[in-house]
């Protein structure tokens, strides 16, 4: 049990200074250059790399040849270049994907 309460402790202000630390360093000056352009920069790339994840168990060279991933994908640019809305494009994409893999529509349409 104390074991627990310890790591709780440890956790809770750990999270605490890593929140509070950048109100403290920079509460008189301006942040860093290099900075904001890491806060403008690394949303994107960590999309890129849950993209880059989802994909690395597809089968590229067996049937459907990752068909399932790339149409779903193609949509969800077109949805978002579109509506421009982050939580319609994770929904309708991850909808989407789901039920060409489970009702095995590419396999359905070409076999």
């Amino acid at each position: 049990m104390f074991h627990m309460i310890a790591v709780i402790a440890v956790v809770a202000i750990a999270t605490f200074i890593t929140r509070a630390l950048p109100f403290v360093l920079f509460k008189s000056a301006e942040p860093p250059e290099l900075l904001s352009v890491i806060e403008k920069g690394l949303p994107p790339m960590i999309l890129l790399l849950l993209v880059l994840y989802c994909l690395k168990d597809t089968h590229w060279f067996q049937f459907p040849y990752g068909a399932p991933e790339l149409f779903t994908i193609l949509v969800i640019i077109v949805l978002h270049t579109w509506k421009r809305n982050a939580m319609l494009s994770i929904f309708a994409g991850t909808c989407l994907y789901m039920l060409l893999v489970q009702y095995d529509v590419f396999s359905n349409l070409f076999l």
